[in-house]
């Protein structure tokens, strides 16, 4: 089998968590390929993410190492299949930084979803007009198709609370990201007015963390966190000025989901939240 040159998010991550189940185990790279019957190459290869798997693979290897964790072994299973030619974000390879086809790879798959946010509003929750006026903002310039793409990119990300089980999401926001006029006064009105109605919806909930509360946990952060099957294959994504980076160790996404439950302590409850949204949208 040719080795992958792009292999995706959900491949790089069947590929990482089957190493740190090797290293946990105490297994070397030479003793699993012999438990395999193969050589290093192809330990090395598994690892990498540079070569595909099967389900049978996956198992065999957890049985190698030892896991007996069946929850985990059945959602790393899982991790081997999939469509990737039949994704809505394929036809962006190419187009857009391969960071951008990632989140939308995770959002996608993931069961739950929980964002931060203090100075810019979720992605999931942007109208067109707001995402473009970000974009626009970017440094160095964009080429005015680039930013079509990623405005586009963006949309199709709200797919999944289309889809006949929308994910259920949690977004936290601080007051001032609600008060940032991207786009000037009726760009920022219009957004407002559009988060606000999306809490309407059962599967979102949004909480705000006023001024008031001077400051909290976690101020300044811009968080992505995603639930996976099973709690070892969560991820987090953190905004950087160059791309998205993404976190997927245990001891981080612990610290994470703490850090993701002070701010929601320190945030209005849902129906106060909305009514700063609007209260905010009035007066722009």
């Amino acid at each position: 089998m040719a080795p992958r040159s792009t292999p995706t998010s959900r491949q790089r991550r069947l590929a990482a968590e089957l190493r740190r189940m090797r290293e946990q185990a105490g297994v070397s790279i030479q003793q699993a390929a012999t438990m395999l019957g193969a050589d290093r190459t192809m330990v090395s290869n598994i690892e990498a993410a540079r070569t595909g798997l099967s389900e049978e693979r996956v198992r065999q290897l957890a049985c190698n190492y030892g896991c007996a964790d069946d929850a985990l072994i059945s959602a790393l299973a899982s991790l081997t299949g999939g469509r990737r030619n039949q994704d809505w974000w394929v036809e962006y390879r190419g187009k857009l930084p391969d960071g951008f086809l990632d989140i939308s790879e995770i959002e996608h798959h993931a069961t739950r979803i929980r964002t931060a946010q203090t100075v810019h509003l979720p992605g999931l929750l942007q109208t067109e007009e707001h995402a473009r006026a970000l974009f626009d903002l970017v440094v160095p310039k964009l080429p005015r198709l680039e930013v079509e793409l990623r405005v586009a990119h963006r949309q199709g990300r709200q797919g999944i609370f289309e889809r006949k089980d929308p994910t259920p999401y949690v977004g936290i926001i601080h007051e001032a990201a609600l008060r940032m006029q991207f786009g000037g006064p009726d760009v920022a009105r219009t957004q407002l007015e559009y988060l606000a109605d999306a809490a309407d919806r059962d599967n979102i909930t949004l909480l705000v963390i006023p001024f008031s509360v001077g400051s909290f946990p976690g101020a300044g952060q811009s968080i992505l966190y995603a639930h996976g099957p099973v709690p070892q294959l969560d991820t987090v994504q953190l905004d950087t000025a160059y791309g998205p980076h993404f976190v997927d160790a245990p001891t981080p996404l612990t610290n994470y989901r703490a850090l993701l439950d002070l701010m929601e302590e320190s945030a209005l409850c849902p129906d106060e939240s909305q009514k700063l949204i609007r209260s905010i949208a009035r007066d722009t």
